[in-house]
């Protein structure tokens, strides 16, 4: 009888073992409400980062260290998936992010984003967080997010450095005014791309009355090949100073083998071009990544549309390279950035610039993008196209082809 109670009471106790595990288990996963449960411990939180290259990419590099940063800040962990095509790859990435656990899956590229959405479709107790992207204000996806940074300051106080680089060789007789021509190299014809070439065009205007500027596309984020091919040939046509919206080292090497002043993007340069590096401006993620697992880790919403400003630590510049900027640089920048900040200088001031000789009064955007990309909203407001807006959209809609900058090619 003895023998028979003890493996009664060894059926019941190994019983209630398996009822004790089924139930932290249940407690431990997402709502599908878009927001963690409150039994979720934060330190469980995890978070799947999906980059288009790695880090031999300027661009990707960037979003890679942020990612680092944050999560090692914030004590989350991170599953970082990297060389991810704009295809169906995302999807299955972000797909086995999510059965892996992570409770935030985020993509770092434009093409990235109809599959983020797929993803997001099938995994609704997710969060899918995209950089750049264009949809999530017209998905009406809870759990589907974009995000960007009002990085056409930054390059407007890149193209005020450029600006007086072109001074001070006119100045000093190494060209005249009518050849200050500068030379820029960009991926694609996306709205992203010209809203970058032409406030970096407007910030070298600023102090640069007589800058034009000729733009070669290559048709890819990285092309280090194509990329440094394009920058010689504006540097043979007469381009005296090289900016880019590209991603590789070359560009800035085949400036630093010409010997031709370069502002760079996404990150300084100057370990492969000492001698022509001036300074470059960037997006820092680390504060979205931030923002988002705050989210998650405290039940409140993400706000679909993120827009990353000065204030917020998300628009930077590196530091000048002093061997190579023009004298007074830094003082030019830190007035040109209050200004900025305090609202008294708007980038995109209608006063500052014309199309086709007009000054312009008036512009439709295509800021609910649709397969025609036709214009739906008015974006000139108080004498300013009001670029990446709150509460429009934050990547950016600016597509105008404004005077004084001359494209090479355009078929990308």
């Amino acid at each position: 009888m003895k023998k028979i109670l003890a493996i009664v009471l060894s059926l019941v106790l190994v019983i209630g073992l398996f009822a004790a595990c089924g139930k932290n288990n249940d407690n431990t996963g997402t709502s599908t409400t878009n927001e963690t449960t409150a039994d979720t411990p934060a330190e469980n939180l995890k978070v799947g980062f999906i980059f288009l290259h790695d880090e031999n990419s300027t661009y990707d590099k960037n979003f890679l260290d942020a990612a680092k940063a944050a999560c090692e800040k914030l004590g989350v962990e991170s599953v970082i998936k990297t060389n991810i095509p704009e295809g169906n790859e995302c999807y299955e990435a972000a797909a086995d992010l999510a059965d892996s656990g992570c409770d935030i899956v985020f993509a770092d590229s434009f093409g990235h984003e109809s599959y983020m959405i797929q993803a997001a479709q099938e995994y609704p107790e997710v969060e899918f967080c995209h950089a750049t992207g264009t949809r999530a204000h017209t998905e009406n996806l809870p759990n589907y997010h974009n995000a960007f940074a009002s990085i056409y300051e930054g390059r407007f106080l890149a193209g005020v450095a450029a600006g007086m680089k072109l001074n001070e060789m006119i100045e000093s007789g190494k060209i005249t005014a009518d050849q200050a021509k500068m030379g820029y190299i960009g991926a694609y014809t996306y709205a992203e791309v010209i809203s970058g070439y032409t406030s970096f065009y407007l910030g070298a205007k600023y102090v640069c009355p007589s800058v034009t500027m000729d733009v070669q596309f290559t048709g890819s984020w990285y092309d280090e090949t194509a990329e440094k091919e394009a920058a010689t040939k504006l540097i043979g046509n007469d381009c005296v100073l090289i900016s880019q919206h590209a991603d590789s080292m070359g560009a800035p090497t085949a400036c630093e083998n010409a010997g031709v002043p370069n502002v760079s993007y996404n990150g300084s340069t100057i370990s492969v071009a000492p001698n022509t590096f001036i300074i470059s401006s960037r997006i820092n993620w680390q504060p979205y990544f931030e923002y988002i697992i705050d989210c998650v880790r405290n039940n409140k919403a993400i706000d679909t549309d993120w827009t990353g400003t000065i204030e917020t630590g998300s628009v930077e510049m590196t530091e000048i390279n002093e061997k190579v900027a023009a004298e007074g640089t830094a003082e030019k920048l830190a007035e040109v950035k209050a200004a900025l900040q305090a609202g008294t200088l708007n980038v995109f001031d209608t006063s500052t610039y014309t199309v086709k000789g007009e000054k312009q009064e008036s512009y439709m955007a295509d800021v609910d993008t649709d397969e025609a990309y036709q214009g739906d909203t008015e974006v000139i407001i108080d004498g300013a196209f009001r670029e990446s807006a709150k509460d429009m959209r934050s990547a950016p809609y600016f597509d105008v082809q404004i005077d004084g900058i001359n494209l090479l090619n355009s078929k990308f």
